[in-house]
């Protein structure tokens, strides 16, 4: 049986059997473009050296998955073909990788990647704005605690930027509050309202960041955010590291996604493992009760792994249909298992394990 095989300066059509090579075309002398050659098998495209040699042989095998329509995949060993014996030298061979590594880096960039990018960035950014609000609200709590009460995070900051002392705040909100705080000096006022200020910008920040993954999310993959929305759709792209990655990972990890803290705990304490990851944001999964959450995960992965195939692979509109069935299928979930389940008895009767503490060991005899 034949074995189509590809290397970087060449594609071969070897005899499985006697390791000889039976047919060869050879990639271009010239460094740039052999560089387009490999950047195509890259992307998982078909070479026409590759076509040209499988055609008209009707029992052929391959050694890469991407020539799966050309012929059955297979391990195989083609080590015995070297590039020396066809002209090929490591000089050259250094040139065309140089050449591959400028033509990949310069190619477009995929949006679910800037959709990684962008979620991590916005993580940082909470992270940021929630350090800076605790220390914002315990500093300037000191000259007017009552704020606190009336106004929350980005409003919060915005005010103590704009105004300052709490009169300005006061007569800003047409309150009529008397506060128990204290008076603070310009120059410590100054360094306060440059902390609210920083914080307000980075709240702005924080939106705009928002609005853009909204927007990336309803453009890249509408089958996910029409069954589990914009948000973690944009997580869950995020924590695959890519929608072509998330998109080829099982179900049962798409459900673990954000829990491998917890599954790795599992695998080295014996701990239950985890039932569900980030996904535990959808909010028929959150408000479900505990029994039933294990069940409506594994259907919420399925369900989330369908779409994001969808989106990968240009398929049509799915999403409604997808969301649809979710639903009929937690409704059937929640209808199966009303009740929590039944708690098993012991089989030793319920009886205390004696082998603990004050056990003697050794002493005495055992009687025949």
């Amino acid at each position: 049986m034949a074995v189509l095989v590809t290397k970087w300066f060449g594609v071969f059509l070897a005899d499985e059997k006697s390791n000889r090579v039976i047919a060869y075309r050879l990639m271009p002398k010239d460094a740039e473009a052999c560089a387009e050659k490999l950047a195509e098998v890259q992307r998982g495209g078909i070479l026409p050296e590759e076509r040209e040699l499988a055609q008209g042989r009707q029992r052929l095998s391959v050694g890469d998955r991407r020539q799966a329509e050309l012929g059955r995949p297979m391990l195989y060993d083609s080590s015995y073909i070297v590039p020396e014996d066809y002209g090929f030298g490591g000089d050259f061979m250094h040139e065309v990788m140089l050449d591959l590594g400028r033509l990949r880096t310069s190619e477009p960039m995929a949006r679910d990647k800037n959709l990684v990018q962008a979620i991590r960035s916005l993580d940082d950014l909470i992270e940021v704005s929630n350090l800076m609000s605790e220390r914002l609200h315990e500093w300037y709590g000191m000259h007017f605690p009552e704020l606190a009460d009336i106004a929350k995070d980005d409003r919060y900051a915005e005010l103590i930027s704009r105004f300052g002392d709490r009169e300005g705040v006061v007569e800003e909100l047409g309150l009529d509050i008397e506060s128990m705080g204290a008076d603070f000096e310009p120059d410590d006022m100054r360094a306060v309202q440059g902390l609210a200020s920083g914080l307000a910008e980075i709240y702005r920040e924080r939106k705009e960041t928002e609005d853009y993954i909204n927007a990336v999310v309803a453009d890249v993959c509408p089958n996910m955010c029409a069954v589990i929305g914009g948000p973690l759709s944009a997580r869950l792209i995020s924590l695959a590291g890519g929608l072509e990655r998330l998109a080829s990972l099982p179900s049962s990890t798409v459900q673990l996604l954000g829990a491998e803290k917890a599954m790795f705990r599992h695998l080295r304490s014996g701990k239950l493992p985890p039932k569900h990851g980030v996904i535990f944001q959808y909010p028929d999964l959150r408000k479900a009760p505990y029994w039933q959450r294990g069940n409506i995960a594994r259907a919420l992965a399925g369900k989330v792994l369908i779409a994001a195939k969808i989106d990968e692979y240009g398929g049509e509109f799915a999403g409604d249909r997808l969301n649809s069935e979710l639903k009929k299928r937690i409704a059937e979930i929640k209808k199966k298992y009303p009740d929590p389940p039944k708690k098993k008895p012991r089989q030793d009767g319920g009886r205390p394990n004696h082998k603990g503490k004050g056990h003697s060991k050794g002493k005495g005899k055992r009687r025949p």
